[in-house]
């Protein structure tokens, strides 16, 4: 991941990983809790990751939901489509290649998509594993 002050340049983004780490990264700026990056490259056909995330409330999801969008618009990456966003219990950024999951505890907890989506690999991202320098590795069960 980059080293601190460093930023990462809109080529290095075109990473699906990259980005991925990108999103965790910068919902953490938030105060993000429960940070995941799965990977789903041969689970789905529709996405290469999932970037889960919590915002203890609807303002907390959606100043996560901004930041992501409005940091990732500075490097000329724009989301294909956004949903949830009127209601902030579940907002999703679609990115194609990264799908971001921005939760509100009980909503994450009702849907469970780190059991539906079990047979993934996960990194888990946060202040105390170094913001996405965690390798893939199997979801916690």
């Amino acid at each position: 991941m980059r080293k601190e002050g460093q930023e990462l340049s809109t080529k290095d983004l075109s990473d699906p990983k990259t980005l991925a780490l990108r999103i965790a990264d910068l919902s953490l700026d938030k105060k993000a809790s429960s940070v995941l990056v799965m990977d789903l490259r041969g689970l789905c056909s529709f996405t290469d990751y999932f970037v889960l995330c919590t915002g203890a409330s609807d303002t907390q999801v959606k100043a996560i939901t901004d930041h992501i969008e409005e940091e990732l618009s500075k490097e000329h990456i724009e989301p294909w489509h956004r949903e949830g966003y009127t209601h902030l219990r579940w907002v999703i950024l679609d990115y194609i290649d990264v799908v971001a999951h921005i939760f509100q505890p009980e909503v994450r907890e009702f849907y469970g998509l780190e059991q539906l989506w079990g047979d993934a690999e996960v990194i888990e991202v946060g202040e105390d594993t170094g913001r996405g320098n965690q390798e893939l590795g199997r979801a916690p069960r």
